[in-house]
């Protein structure tokens, strides 16, 4: 009776006699090695593209509900100046995350929103539409840009950044919407 092999001793007594038969088989195709070798690099190419997508895929969710804040902790005012910053420099991706970060504190300094940890765009603009519901298509709009070009790989534009750039001056004079009687003064996070 011949003695159990390990997983590890038959792929490895399997890939010797592949590679033997692959050696073997070489000098029997068209081109001989440099097919065996363009064949291998085309493998190789294909491994390498394939992982590209899947991690990309992993970083990208398809319900588009992303952190607003990276950990970055900048005034309203701060990250204006770092907005305008970026628009001049025509960075319009970097101008868009900041001047929508800028709505997001903003409305936490002025007690309009509470300030939560991990809130992303798309609830931000669900939130302060329930305070500025006159404003609820720019805030939504304004959501979906940030969303395209932080997570969608999406370049950023001029007009995007015009329009963030608007709802934040828009936010400043427009009127809350009246606070229900009985209603608690603050918001509260739902878990």
């Amino acid at each position: 009776m011949y003695p159990r092999q390990s997983f590890t001793d038959r792929s490895l007594e399997w890939l010797d006699d592949l590679l033997n038969r692959i050696l073997n088989k070489g000098a029997e195709l068209p081109g001989g090695w440099l097919s065996i070798v363009i064949l291998v690099l085309l493998v190789l190419a294909a491994v390498v593209f394939a992982t590209h997508m899947y991690r990309t895929t992993l970083r990208t969710r398809a319900d588009g509900d992303f952190q607003l804040f990276g950990g970055e902790q900048l005034s309203a005012e701060a990250h204006r100046a770092a907005a305008e910053a970026c628009a001049t420099r025509g960075d319009w991706a970097a101008a868009i995350r900041h001047r929508l970060r800028a709505v997001a504190r903003a409305l936490e300094e002025s007690g309009a929103l509470a300030v939560v940890a991990g809130r992303t765009a798309t609830e931000l603009a669900n939130a302060a539409a329930a305070v500025y519901p006159g404003l609820s298509g720019p805030l939504q709009a304004a959501a979906s840009i940030f969303n395209d070009v932080s997570y969608g790989e999406q370049p950023g534009a001029p007009d995007g950044y015009r329009l963030i750039a608007d709802l934040d001056r828009q936010l400043a004079d427009a009127p809350r919407a009246p606070t229900p009687a009985g209603a608690a003064s603050g918001w509260t996070t739902i878990r």
